[in-house]
């Protein structure tokens, strides 16, 4: 009989499938999951929202067409329990600055938000933001379960060099980085309580 932990494992192995979504035929349709998630595990950091958050974000997943002079980045994951259970219909929110790090602050571009699948995944199609003078690359999200508490967090690129000199940087919130030969492709799997 297959204990529970077994059975957790077997989920978290299970890869992420993306949709087409209108990709091209080079790019990759599965992601696998980050081993992050451990029963009774820790949730997902919290960090500030920042200056430049903007509510009522558009329900949207290409945020690519928004910076076509950027350089694209698909980023996906899960939403878990601390238990590591899928969250279906969690709200994930993203906004982040352009290619030359400036964000848009009279509309929507680089902004938007969207609800996990039955399995609990999400994914953006995006663009690698560029730096604003005292921050690492990063992403804004928020993450919130149906009727939870809003986790704000932000996700963060490795072996960035200003990771170091960033006064928030955590490397609890490092992405993790993929390369394919049309676009890059970054996992997290976010832990809510």
């Amino acid at each position: 009989m297959p204990t529970r932990r077994t059975i957790l494992s077997g989920f978290v192995a299970v890869p992420i499938v993306l949709p087409r979504l209108g990709h091209t035929a080079g790019v990759p349709k599965e992601l696998r999951p980050t081993p992050d998630c451990v029963d009774d595990g820790d949730p997902t950091p919290a960090q500030t929202e920042g200056p430049y958050f903007t509510p009522k974000s558009p329900e949207k997943r290409d945020f690519a067409s928004d910076a076509p002079a950027g350089e694209r980045i698909t980023i996906a994951g899960y939403v878990l329990t601390r238990n590591c259970e899928p969250v279906e219909q969690a709200l994930v929110e993203l906004w982040h600055a352009d290619q030359t790090g400036t964000y848009d602050n009279t509309g929507f571009k680089l902004r938007g938000h969207q609800f996990t699948d039955a399995e609990g995944r999400w994914w953006f199609d995006t663009i690698v933001p560029g730096l604003y003078p005292g921050r690492t690359r990063h992403y804004h999200l928020k993450v919130q379960r149906p009727g939870g508490r809003v986790l704000t967090t932000q996700l963060y690129f490795p072996n960035e060099p200003e990771n170091n000199r960033d006064f928030i940087f955590d490397s609890a919130l490092l992405l993790d980085i993929a390369a394919a030969s049309e676009r890059k492709f970054g996992r997290y799997n976010f832990v809510v309580g």
